[in-house]
């Protein structure tokens, strides 16, 4: 087993030249630059395809980058921020108004060393052309001129999101109990933010991994796509694993018997009289149903996957990923997953080769002296990765 490096600078214009793409339709990253955030100081990844997979050693920031997507596909909206801020845990205690303590998302964790400063401001956004996000500490100035009413006795450190011509202003931590007027004043004006009211451009970003998704996510995707021809992706998802599955519904509510569980999906299968339970056919089977549906629901949007390799066995690797990129193809979806598994990645890369309709783009996370690096591979050389059983982890 070997490995291949390579100059990321110098093999950017052999990709190009080598790689021919039969999918026209724009990318909303064709690159990415991520700068300041979370354990991401810079990073440059100078070519994504419809269909990108992250590959690397524990630590390199794969997650980052697709939390990073996350946040720029909302444009930094609260709600996703305050999501993954949640999945981690980190809160930071305050208090409102009243002097009462409460627990508030701690968007300081969001900067690169969890340090918030002036000078070191996230940047998330394509690298070719120049349409970034931007999430840093305002000003004294620019909270005075946005918030003219609002006490300056007190210095609070406001977070502001920025994209294009639009800003959006984020709810401090105020330790200092002298604030609380100004937190009384700065929610009201919350009220009245522009990204309430739908003129931001946000891009739907749907979200898998790393564990499996939960029976409520499940039925939300079900419910986008049920009765239409997008229902069939699930079924062909699931066909990966046991084709003797003639039919897939999520059943279950608080008028059944079922109420205490909540809806469930079950299956028919081929010789079976009744319904079985989704979950009782193993982990990969609610993986590929959960993949087919997010596909279909992610129509001209992004899909991030985490470990993507998760419950599905080896053996369908090729098959799952050929699955993946046609229908991003068909639906228009901005995939970025990301792997430890070579299984996972050799797979990736035979199917990734035989699909001339998306382009299917391999990148390694790796630290060159302490900097972090994407390292691309063409067309080609993900041949070269399945037939030769080269380790890219």
């Amino acid at each position: 087993m070997h490995g291949i490096t390579r100059d990321e600078t110098a093999r950017i214009p052999e990709m190009n030249r080598e790689t021919t793409v039969s999918d026209e339709r724009t990318l909303h990253l064709p690159d990415l630059s991520i700068g300041s955030f979370r354990g991401i100081d810079h990073l440059s990844i100078s070519r994504l395809g419809r269909v990108t997979l992250l590959a690397g050693r524990n630590g390199m920031g794969k997650t980052t980058v697709l939390e990073a997507v996350r946040a720029y596909a909302a444009r930094g909206h609260p709600g996703v921020l305050c999501e993954l801020l949640e999945k981690r845990e980190e809160f930071a205690a305050a208090h409102d108004e009243d002097l009462d303590e409460v627990v508030s998302p701690d968007y300081t964790a969001l900067f690169h060393g969890r340090i918030a400063t002036r000078e070191r401001p996230i940047t998330i956004g394509p690298k070719s052309v120049k349409d970034d996000l931007i999430i840093k500490v305002s000003t004294p100035t620019e909270r005075k001129e946005s918030f003219p009413d609002v006490s300056t006795e007190v210095d609070m450190p406001l977070i502001k999101v920025v994209y294009r011509d639009k800003t959006r202003w984020l709810l401090p931590v105020v330790h200092d109990p002298r604030a609380r007027l100004s937190w009384h004043r700065y929610v009201r004006n919350l009220q009245r933010d522009p990204l309430d009211e739908g003129k931001w451009p946000v891009i739907e970003c749907e979200s898998l991994g790393p564990g499996l998704p939960d029976n409520s996510k499940l039925a939300r995707f079900w419910d986008s796509v049920a009765l239409t021809e997008e229902e069939d992706l699930s079924l062909q998802a699931l066909r990966l694993m046991d084709d003797a599955i003639e039919r897939v519904a999520v059943v279950g509510g608080k008028e059944t018997r079922y109420r205490g569980i909540g809806r469930r999906v079950v299956v028919k299968l081929k010789g079976h009289p009744g319904p079985v339970p989704l979950k009782s056919l193993g982990d990969g089977a609610t993986c590929l149903f959960a993949a087919g549906l997010a596909l279909a629901t992610s129509r001209d949007g992004f899909l991030v996957v985490d470990e993507a390799e998760n419950g599905i066995h080896y053996s369908v690797q090729r098959d799952f990923w050929r699955m993946v990129l046609r229908a991003a193809h068909q639906h228009n979806v901005q995939v970025l997953a990301t792997t430890h598994s070579h299984d996972c990645v050799k797979g990736f890369a035979r199917a990734a080769a035989e699909i001339e309709e998306a382009e299917g783009v391999l990148v390694r996370l790796d630290r060159d002296g302490g900097q972090l690096r994407a390292v691309g591979y063409t067309e080609k050389e993900l041949e070269t990765v399945a037939d030769q059983d080269i380790e890219v982890r």
